[in-house]
C-alpha cells in the first residue's frame, strides 16, 4: 500500500489481504464440511461484499437494517438472531431471512406462527447459553452470570417445541479452537439430548481462525467429529476473522501540544468517534513505526483525537524521532469491528472509506460531509 496516495483520514481495506483470509476460511469450511457465514456486526463494508461472495454464500444479521443489507448486497437471505423482535418489523424481517433464531421461548411462541405463513421456507432455532466461556471481559462475555442472551440449561423444557430445527450459541471472542473445544464439552453436558433433536447447530462467532498460530487442523477435526456425532449441519459466523489485519486507518498530525512535560500529537481522527473499541475494550492499537515506551525512549507522544472529549487520546508511543505537523500516523488492523462502530460524535467528520485493490490501485468508495452528520439528527 502506498500511503502517500491515500487521503487523510481514511479507512483503507487491502483487497489482497482480505482475499487471503477468505481463502483460508473457505478451506476450513470445505475440509470440515460446514458452512461459514459473514457476521455483519464485525464487518459490514458492503462495497467489499462482491469479493466476500466469491468465498462465502451466507451472512448473519441482528436487526432489520442488517437483514435488508444482507438481502440487497450479499444477495442472500440472512441467518437472523436478535435478543428481541418487534411486531411492526417482523413481517418485513421474514422477507429477508432464511433462518430465525429466537432468544427465548416466549419470542418463539409469539412469532413462530407467522414464520409458517411465509412465502418461503424459514428454519427456526433457539439460542442457548452453554454457561461457559473463557472470555475475560464481561462486556464481551455472553456467558457472564445473569446474561440476557440465550436460554439457560435449567430453563430448558424436557423436549424442544415442535418447529425448532436448530440450536445457536455464541460465547467466544477472538478465541482459538481449544476454547471452542471446551465450550462444546460443556454444551454436550448440559444440552446433549437436544442436539439429537435438531437439524443444525450454529456455533456463533469468536473463531479467530485467521490469526497467526491458529490450529486449523484441530478446528477441522473438532467440527467434523461434532457434525458426524449428531448428524447436524454446522454453521460458524466469525466476526473478526473475516477482515482480521486487512487494512488501516490513515491519519495526519495536525498540531503538537505540551502540558506538564507531556507532548500530545493532535490528529485528524478521533478515538471515541472512529476507534471506539480502543476505549471500550480497551485495547492499544498498533501503529506503523511506533512502539511502547521504554526507559530509554526519548521521543514519546500521546496521540490525541479531534473531539472535545477529555479522554479522547491514547497514552504515549515511542516514535523514535520528533514528530512533525503534517506527518502521517497509520493505525493497523482497523477494518473489523472498528468501522461498524464509528460515529460522528461532536460533529467530527468520518474518514474516507477506500479499497487498495489487488492491482495496487486506490479506489475511494465514499467521502463524507455535512449532510451525513446532519441527516443522523433531527
Amino acid at each position: 500500500m502506498n500511503y502517500k496516495e491515500i487521503p487523510s483520514p481514511a479507512f483503507v481495506l487491502d483487497e489482497k489481504l482480505l482475499r487471503n483470509n477468505l481463502e483460508l476460511i473457505n478451506h476450513v469450511q470445505q475440509e470440515a464440511g460446514i458452512e461459514i457465514i459473514l457476521a455483519f456486526k464485525g464487518f459490514a463494508m458492503w462495497s467489499a461484499f462482491p469479493i466476500v461472495r466469491e468465498y462465502l454464500k451466507g451472512a448473519t444479521a441482528s436487526s432489520l437494517n442488517e437483514a435488508r443489507l444482507c438481502f440487497e448486497e450479499m444477495q442472500t437471505r440472512a441467518h437472523l438472531y436478535s435478543p428481541v423482535y418487534f411486531e411492526h418489523e417482523f413481517e418485513e424481517l421474514m422477507g429477508y431471512s432464511s433462518h430465525i433464531v429466537f432468544n427465548s421461548f416466549n419470542q418463539f411462541q409469539k412469532y413462530y406462527g407467522q414464520t409458517r405463513n411465509s412465502e418461503h421456507a424459514i428454519s427456526c432455532g433457539i439460542r442457548v447459553n452453554p454457561e461457559f466461556s473463557d472470555v475475560g471481559t464481561d462486556l464481551y462475555n455472553p456467558s457472564a452470570p445473569g446474561s440476557r442472551l440465550g436460554v439457560g440449561s435449567k430453563e430448558m423444557p424436557e423436549e424442544l417445541p415442535a418447529g425448532i430445527e436448530g440450536i445457536h450459541f455464541h460465547v467466544l471472542c477472538e478465541s482459538d479452537s481449544y476454547s471452542l473445544e471446551n465450550v462444546l464439552k460443556n454444551l454436550e453436558e448440559k444440552y446433549g439430548k437436544y442436539l439429537h433433536q435438531v437439524k443444525w447447530v450454529n456455533m456463533g462467532g469468536g473463531h479467530l481462525m485467521t490469526r497467526k498460530g491458529y490450529n486449523h487442523q484441530h478446528l477441522v477435526e473438532l467440527l467434523t467429529r461434532f457434525r458426524k456425532k449428531y448428524d447436524v449441519k454446522v454453521i460458524l459466523e466469525p466476526g473478526s476473522a473475516i477482515a482480521w489485519e486487512t487494512g488501516v486507518l490513515v491519519s495526519t498530525v495536525q498540531d503538537i501540544v505540551t502540558h506538564s512535560g507531556i507532548k500530545t500529537a493532535i490528529l485528524d481522527v478521533s478515538f471515541t468517534a472512529h476507534m471506539p473499541d480502543t476505549l471500550e475494550m480497551p485495547y492499544r492499537p498498533k501503529i506503523i513505526g511506533a512502539g511502547d515506551p521504554t526507559p530509554e525512549s526519548k521521543h514519546l507522544y500521546r496521540l490525541g483525537g479531534g473531539s472535545c472529549l477529555a479522554g479522547d487520546f491514547m497514552e504515549a508511543y515511542d516514535f523514535g524521532h520528533e514528530l512533525q505537523i503534517g506527518e502521517q500516523i497509520v493505525f493497523l488492523d482497523m477494518i473489523h469491528y472498528t468501522m461498524v462502530k464509528t460515529t460522528m460524535f461532536n460533529g467530527v467528520n468520518h474518514p474516507v472509506i477506500a479499497i487498495w485493490t489487488q492491482n495496487d490501485e486506490l479506489k475511494v468508495i465514499r467521502e463524507f460531509g455535512h449532510n451525513d452528520f446532519k441527516n443522523r439528527l433531527s
